[in-house]
């Protein structure tokens, strides 16, 4: 490889000077390499070796002060999503009945439940059925312009009513 190498430098040397000269500047560079080997460079400090050392280990322990810090923030954020969706799911439970609906349905008579019509067979279901046709009855009404009302006064009454038959329903 060395000898390659030198072949190679002979060959570029002589494009640019005659054969003497080549030879003169390989030997040259051949002087050149035995220098650099017997008089290699000396090591660092060992003061400079060690205050390299103290920045390196600064900067690792400021990384892993971040690190944990980032971990800490990651993990906060997972909290606030996991309460987050927690109290959404309970509203939505809340809101649709839950485990209070499942009560009240098995509190139902189960004559009532192989009835034909449900909403016929309990009073109360029965009531609250005949006053939502009610209630639609009168917003059909009102959106045709059949009750000689000018609409607004009719329709506020019947939103109060809604509102009224909607907390009484979910009062059970």
């Amino acid at each position: 490889m060395r000898e390659q190498m030198e072949e190679n430098l002979r060959e570029l040397f002589e494009k640019f000077l005659n054969s003497d000269q080549a030879e003169q500047a390989l030997e040259d560079m051949r002087k050149g390499r035995q220098i650099l080997r017997e008089h290699a460079a000396p090591g660092p400090d060992a003061e400079l070796i060690s205050g390299i050392k103290a920045q390196i280990s600064n900067r690792l322990i400021q990384n892993k002060a971040k690190t944990r810090r980032m971990a800490a923030y990651k993990a906060a954020a997972v909290a606030a999503v996991l309460v987050i969706v927690a109290a959404v799911s309970i509203k939505l439970l809340e809101k649709q009945g839950g485990p209070e609906a499942t009560d009240a349905v098995s509190k139902i008579d189960a004559t009532i439940w192989q009835s034909d019509d449900i909403a016929q067979a309990d009073a109360e279901l029965a009531t609250f059925a005949a006053e939502i046709e009610q209630i639609r009855t009168e917003v059909l009404a009102v959106e045709f312009g059949e009750n000689g009302s000018n609409g607004y006064v009719g329709l506020t009454e019947l939103e109060m009513e809604l509102v009224d038959i909607d907390s009484d329903f979910w009062k059970g």
